[in-house]
């Protein structure tokens, strides 16, 4: 371990320049910026995400926050207009060249928005941050079926997992982990085979992901096999992922359970649904989109840099 830090002060320049283009940009569409706490009361219910807990001196459980979601919608749901936040965020055993426990995001909500508005938002957002306008006249749309068709070359929808497993180029240990998890057999076909084939010089969104995979977004009205969901690539580096977002509280009770039983299934910790998040929606979350952006990798784009090391002031791996 060294005590200097990770990178320099120009690279902390071109940081600050980027994160004062995405709050002119907030400023310019009226979006509100407000502060959301680091430390929650319930952790995330999602088996791809672990979070981390802390104890505080009278030996209360807390947990730091894996996203500002939670509370962003509860903000929506008392009457705040467009909110956008940006923070850090705390996610359990992610390290690599493009993961870290701990990163810096950018969350933001626009009501009454749907998908193709949200998208176009987020298009416009991220070619602002890095000062490239020409982005938003070449980015590449996909549905989700459709791209895994195209670079995966398999027709997700109907294929059988074994299908998925030689798509992916499995090995026995692997097809023995992820064994019939269809789910994550999906998620790594467009991670390891799909993504890596995007176009370098441009913005890729992926949109209308399979319902299964809704997360917190609604289904399509029009196809309640899809979901509203999207997610945007900058070459294979994805760096948003965002919703047309769920308002029904029985459908959400229904996703934490959901949730809950996969996690007990793969031996994970299992914590208790957010209370407070399904009172909100109780109340009444205002029909809206969200987007959650990372700004490390955002920051590795504008770069150039081939991992996030090199655009962290301190490093995760130092």
């Amino acid at each position: 371990m060294t005590w200097q830090p990770s990178s320099g002060p120009e690279t902390a320049r071109r940081r600050a320049a980027l994160l004062e283009r995405i709050r002119r940009y907030f400023a310019v569409h009226d979006v509100l910026a407000v502060d959301t706490p680091s430390l929650v009361h319930f952790a995330a219910s999602d088996p791809t995400i672990e979070s981390l807990f802390v104890r505080t001196r009278g030996d209360a459980r807390w947990f730091l926050h894996t996203s500002p979601e939670s509370s962003m919608k509860r903000l929506l749901a008392a009457g705040y207009p467009d909110i956008y936040t940006i923070c850090h965020v705390f996610r359990d055993a992610e390290v690599g060249r493009l993961h870290a426990p701990e990163f810096t995001m950018a969350e933001w909500y626009r009501r009454g928005f749907d998908l193709p508005a949200i998208i176009t938002d987020t298009v416009e957002l991220i070619a602002t941050a890095l000062d490239r306008t020409a982005l938003t006249s070449r980015v590449a749309e996909f549905d989700y079926y459709d791209a895994l068709a195209e670079f995966a070359g398999i027709d997700a929808s109907h294929c059988s997992t074994d299908d998925l497993a030689d798509a992916a180029g499995a090995d026995a240990d692997l097809r023995a982990a992820l064994g019939q998890r269809r789910d994550a057999w999906l998620d790594l076909i467009l991670a390891a085979v799909v993504a890596p084939q995007f176009r370098e010089d441009r913005l890729t969104v992926i949109q209308h992901y399979p319902a299964s995979q809704a997360a917190l977004a609604r289904r399509c009205p029009g196809n309640r096999q899809l979901a509203d969901r999207f997610e945007v690539f900058f070459g294979a580096i994805e760096l948003a992922n965002g919703y047309v977002e769920l308002a029904d509280a029985k459908e959400q009770r229904r996703r934490f359970a959901a949730d809950l039983r996969e996690r007990e299934t793969a031996g994970q910790t299992v914590h208790a649904p957010d209370a407070a998040l399904l009172a909100a929606l109780d109340a009444g979350l205002p029909a809206c989109a969200g987007v959650a952006l990372g700004v490390d990798r955002l920051h590795m784009v504008a770069d150039s840099a081939a991992e996030l090391a090199a655009v962290s002031t301190f490093s995760f791996a130092r």
